[in-house]
């Protein structure tokens, strides 16, 4: 994926309309999907990616209005480069919530619970003082 703009606008925007003018684009596309596919595939990513990533966090989850803002604002661009250097912000912004972003939880006055997502302890590697040496 490219990058996108990444905005919400209106609760009741229609997932079409942030795509109407993209699909007379005849900008780099990429082999399999054509421009109009592909922003409606980063937006249907970013909201999936908002809502695993704000679990269970109401104020957090309206993160939704800025992602369709944003879309919506730029449904119009016509120009194909434009239209590439969004949909690549878009996948940067994607991948570093996916990637980057742990949920706190207020448990006391001074205290956060973080509550890590399954898939972002994967590739953590325990800490270990003594290396081994290798044979």
């Amino acid at each position: 994926l490219g990058s996108c703009p990444l905005s919400i606008s209106t609760p009741g925007v229609s997932v079409r309309d942030p795509f109407r003018v993209l699909a007379n684009c005849t900008g780099p596309q990429s082999p399999t999907l054509k421009p109009s596919d592909e922003v409606l595939q980063l937006f249907k990513t970013l909201h999936r990616t908002r809502q695993q990533v704000f679990k269970n966090d109401a104020r957090a989850l309206e993160a939704r209005i800025k992602i369709n803002e944003e879309f919506k604002c730029n449904k119009t661009e016509t120009s194909p480069k434009k239209i590439e250097e969004l949909i690549k912000i878009g996948s940067d912004v994607e991948l570093i919530l996916r990637t980057s972003v742990i949920q706190g939880i207020h448990t006391d006055h001074n205290t956060l619970k973080l509550v890590p997502r399954k898939d972002l302890l994967i590739e953590n590697v325990p800490y270990c003082d003594a290396p081994t040496q290798k044979q």
